[in-house]
């Protein structure tokens, strides 16, 4: 059933003990809005903590380094900027179908907890921040980092054409509030990791093309890890390179796990919906940006999103 902030507001005012998850392979937007509310909940006084299914990139470390996580039983489970069950990882063995509310703003949502709040924005960091004024907490310096964080990486720094006027208001509010915008831009989108570098350079290298070069592949493999030094929590920033490559409409970034699964990043321009890609294999997201897994090779993940591509793009 939907909702609306209001509603989601009291709903989280009646309870306690809740527990946040956030999507697999976590961004800045999951993460934001995910110690964002945290905060938030633990300003009223109630138990809440933040899970997820993989490690955090040290990156976004501030959103969460001065807090301390509480050990209680949860009786309540929201999500926050999670389109479907199966983008939980792992949690979704233990968690799915058992969302009590969910935060999102993808418009694949399944709507597969008891309660969705969902809204058509650019960063779901903008709809906790309604949440968090309707629960009427201050929003202080970190509250304020963590809403700022989801807004600046989900929009590519305000870069993409969903970011609506609003957006700016918001993000200048969060700035007013203390947000430190500039230096949460350097690390999101100016500093590289010296093992980030040599990852990237070998995904590029690696870079292969289809269907007269309109889709742009990059695989990223545990040996690549390996050689670079690497890991998962680096490949952020690789699935925008595939669309500045001039004519490539669809970019793949499918990075292999270490149980041989792998998870597939999907970048597109107007001319392709990226959702209606990544649905056809049980994920979801945005017109141009989704994503989805498969428990399949990287090369046979390959070979079916090329096949549907193609079909995507009438060739």
């Amino acid at each position: 059933m939907k909702i609306s902030v209001k509603e989601c507001a009291a709903i989280l005012k009646q309870q306690d003990n809740i527990l946040i998850l956030t999507h697999a392979h976590p961004d800045g937007d999951t993460l934001g809005c995910g110690f964002a509310l945290c905060r938030a909940l633990l300003a009223l006084g109630k138990n809440a903590r933040v899970i997820n299914a993989d490690e955090i990139p040290k990156k976004y470390n501030y959103l969460f380094e001065d807090m301390e996580s509480k050990s209680f039983d949860e009786q309540f489970v929201v999500t926050v900027d999670v389109a479907t069950e199966n983008l939980l990882g792992e949690l979704q063995n233990a968690y799915g179908g058992k969302i009590n509310l969910c935060i999102d703003h993808h418009g694949t949502n399944t709507l597969y907890a008891e309660k969705t709040l969902l809204e058509d924005v650019p960063a779901a960091c903008e709809t906790v921040f309604r949440v968090i004024k309707e629960l009427g907490v201050p929003v202080d310096k970190q509250i304020a980092s963590c809403l700022y964080t989801g807004i600046t990486t989900d929009t590519g720094c305000f870069r993409y054409a969903s970011v609506t006027a609003n957006t700016f208001r918001a993000a200048a509010e969060l700035v007013e509030l203390g947000a430190d915008n500039g230096t949460i831009n350097r690390l999101m989108f100016e500093t590289k990791t010296k093992t980030y570098a040599k990852l990237e350079r070998l995904a590029l290298d690696g870079m292969h093309f289809h269907c007269n070069e309109r889709v742009a592949v990059i695989t990223v493999t545990q040996e690549m890890y390996a050689k670079t030094g690497s890991n998962e929590t680096e490949t952020e920033a690789l699935a925008p390179l595939t669309r500045q490559i001039e004519g490539v409409e669809i970019g793949l970034t499918i990075r292999e796990k270490a149980d041989k699964t792998c998870k597939v990043s999907i970048r597109t321009f107007e001319s392709v919906n990226a959702s209606e890609l990544a649905n056809a294999f049980g994920g979801g997201g945005h017109p141009q940006a989704a994503a989805c897994r498969f428990d399949c090779p990287v090369d046979e993940a390959e070979k079916l999103l090329v096949e549907k591509c193609a079909a995507l793009l009438g060739e």
